[in-house]
């Protein structure tokens, strides 16, 4: 939306508020000259929006008494859609506190929306959940989230403040490529010539303390691809535990417990026998493994880490004691 369309869209707002509005108060408030203002208010008169010229000393610029906006006028598609994109970003990648941004959003679009499609989508909110919990955010990467998107457009360079996983802090200027959204965070995608000129380092938004744009400018690779980058960055990170399965089953039924997310699936080929799929993952604990592999119902080999075999052999032990036979009641 160009700069004037939204000026237009804020004059509508500001006269929605009642009363009559001296030209000069408006180009205060919109940051415009009065020859402005007044073709402001011809772009709304041609729109169909009734304002009203007062004469006067007192005069300016008003709404016709009675005047509403109209209903927002959507299908029961489009509706649903923008309100599923709502919810979603609350779940997917909040960058504001509590998802509050999203909630007032949605409230709006319910209270402009007709009221029988309005019944409807409040059934939705109503009923509809998702199995991944939303986790916290800090209203501050909405700001970052923005500012890094701008230098990846304008492609500046911008010197972060950031903190690493180990609790390191660290100054460096980057070259910021793209954003990805994966997993329910955000990613950079950026350049560290500190690190190597053609080095592509992957950081974690919710780790980026501050964001400053720097003069100069960049090309970005021909064909780079940030969400190839960020999955290939994400999977050279150092786990404490490399792990490594193969599962007599099929890649649909081990999806079921182990998501794209978690573990990677290789079919391993077989002569006419039972399906098998290799399975590896990295994790910094194990103890949540055994559990998933009690799940899965299927015959499974611990390649490795050796100290899972031990954690699994733990939880048969005790589910077998939990399946015993209950002892004799005692009168």
């Amino acid at each position: 939306m160009t700069t004037s369309a939204t000026r237009v869209l804020a004059l509508l707002e500001i006269l929605q508020n009642g009363g009559t509005r001296t030209v000069a108060d408006l180009a205060g408030r919109l940051g415009v000259d009065e020859r402005t203002v007044r073709r402001y208010a011809g772009h709304l008169l041609e729109l169909g929006v009734p304002v009203e010229s007062v004469r006067g000393r007192y005069g300016g610029y008003r709404l016709a008494p009675g005047y509403r906006m109209p209903p927002l006028m959507l299908t029961d598609e489009e509706a649903l859609a923008v309100l599923l994109g709502l919810l979603v970003t609350r779940r997917a990648g909040p960058v504001t506190a509590s998802g509050a941004a999203s909630e007032s959003a949605a409230a709006k679009l319910r209270r402009v929306l007709p009221k029988a499609l309005g019944r409807r989508l409040e059934a939705l909110l109503e009923t509809a959940d998702f199995t991944a919990r939303p986790r916290p955010a800090e209203a501050r990467e909405a700001g970052l989230l923005l500012a890094l998107a701008e230098a990846a457009r304008d492609r500046h360079p911008v010197a972060l403040a950031y903190t690493d996983r180990t609790g390191r802090r660290s100054d460096r200027t980057v070259r910021p490529y793209g954003l990805v959204a994966h997993g329910g965070r955000w990613y950079l995608t950026a350049a560290d010539p500190a690190a190597g000129e053609a080095e592509v380092r992957t950081f974690r938004l919710d780790r980026v303390n501050g964001v400053t744009a720097l003069p100069g400018s960049f090309e970005t690779p021909a064909g780079f691809d940030p969400v190839a980058a960020v999955l290939d960055g994400l999977a050279r990170t150092p786990w404490a535990h490399e792990v490594r399965l193969r599962v007599m089953a099929d890649e649909r039924h081990i999806r079921r417990h182990l998501p794209a997310t978690v573990a990677t699936l290789s079919p391993l080929p077989s002569d006419d026998g039972p399906d098998w799929t290799d399975v590896r993952l990295r994790a910094e604990r194990l103890d949540w493994i055994p559990g998933v592999l009690a799940a899965l119902d299927r015959p499974f080999v611990i390649e490795r880490p050796a100290e899972l075999r031990e954690l699994v052999r733990s939880l048969a032990r005790r589910l077998d004691e939990y399946a015993a036979d209950p002892a004799p009641h005692s009168p």
